[in-house]
C-alpha cells in the first residue's frame, strides 16, 4: 500500500515536472515574451540600483535620460514639421517662443531636451526629499522646466518677465494635467485586498495574472506564504512563478512578515 502510494506520488511529481518543462518550452518559443520579461528584469534592476544612489547622482541620471528622450522626440517632430517662413521679421520677433516650438530638428531637440530633462530632474529631487509625488512637486518641476525652456529658446537676452510668464504657464498647465490625471487614474475601490499583489505584478510585467490571484483568493496577506505549488494551482506558468517568488524573497516588506 505504501509502495503503491509512493509510486503514485512519484508519477504525479514526474507528470508535474513534464508539464512545467512543456510550459517553459512553450514560453521559450515566444521571443517577444522573452524579450519583454528580460526588459522588465533589467528595468526593475536599474530602478533598484538608482534608488540606492545619492540624490545628486539619481537626479543627474534621470535628467540625462529624460533629456535624451526629449531630444529624440523633439528632433523627430522638427523633422516632420516644416519651419515657419521668415517673411515678416517684426512678427517673427513677437512670436519667438512659438517659432522655437515649430523650428527645425535641432531647435526642437534642444527645447524638448531642456523641458523634459529639467522637469524630470526636479521631480526626482522633490520625490526623494518629500517622499511622495503630489501637486506641489509637479508644479515646482514645471516652473523649473518652463524657466529652462525660456532660457534656451530666448537666451540671456530675453526679458525676465517672459521667463516668469513662461514658467507660470508651464506650472498652470502641469497642475491642471496633474489633477486630471489624478482624477481619472484613481484605482478602483473594488478588490482592496489585492493592492500589494497588483503592484507587484505590475512591476514584474505580469499584470495579466492578477485574475489568477483573485481566482485562488491569493490576497495580500498570503504573499509571504506563497509557494510554487500554490501558484501552480492557479495556473501560473513556471517562468512567471519564478519571477514572483524571487520578488517576494527580495522584497523586505513582504519577506519580513514571514517571520512574524
Amino acid at each position: 500500500m505504501g509502495v503503491g502510494g509512493g509510486e503514485g506520488e512519484q508519477r504525479r511529481s514526474n507528470d508535474g515536472e513534464m508539464m512545467a518543462i512543456s510550459s517553459l518550452f512553450n514560453d521559450q518559443q515566444n521571443p517577444i515574451q522573452q524579450l519583454q520579461v528580460k526588459f522588465k528584469e533589467v528595468e526593475v534592476g536599474f530602478k533598484t540600483w538608482l534608488s540606492k544612489q545619492s540624490i545628486p547622482v539619481e537626479a543627474a541620471v534621470v535628467s540625462t535620460m529624460s533629456g535624451v528622450q526629449g531630444a529624440f522626440i523633439g528632433g523627430l517632430m522638427g523633422t516632420l514639421s516644416p519651419e515657419m517662413p521668415q517673411t515678416d521679421p517684426q512678427a517673427m520677433a513677437s512670436m519667438k517662443q512659438a517659432q522655437a516650438l515649430v523650428g527645425g530638428p535641432w531647435v526642437q531637440a534642444r527645447n524638448f531636451a531642456a523641458i523634459t530633462g529639467v522637469n524630470a530632474g526636479i521631480a526626482c529631487v522633490m520625490k526623494r526629499i518629500r517622499g511622495k509625488e503630489d501637486l506641489e512637486s509637479a508644479v515646482v518641476a514645471a516652473l523649473g522646466s518652463g524657466f529652462a525652456y525660456s532660457l534656451v529658446s530666448q537666451g540671456l537676452q530675453g526679458q525676465p518677465i517672459n521667463a516668469i510668464t513662461t514658467a507660470a504657464g508651464f506650472a498652470v498647465f502641469q497642475g491642471i494635467f496633474f489633477k486630471l490625471g489624478e482624477r481619472f487614474s484613481k484605482p478602483s475601490p473594488e478588490d482592496p485586498f489585492y493592492t500589494r499583489s497588483r503592484t507587484m505584478l505590475l512591476k514584474l510585467g505580469l499584470q495579466k495574472y492578477e485574475k489568477n490571484f483573485k481566482k485562488g483568493l491569493l490576497t495580500d496577506p498570503t504573499l509571504p506564504l506563497l509557494t510554487d505549488s500554490a501558484l501552480r494551482d492557479v495556473s501560473i506558468p513556471p517562468g512567471p512563478r519564478l519571477l514572483i517568488l524571487d520578488h517576494i524573497q527580495r522584497d523586505p516588506e513582504i519577506n519580513g512578515k514571514r517571520g512574524k
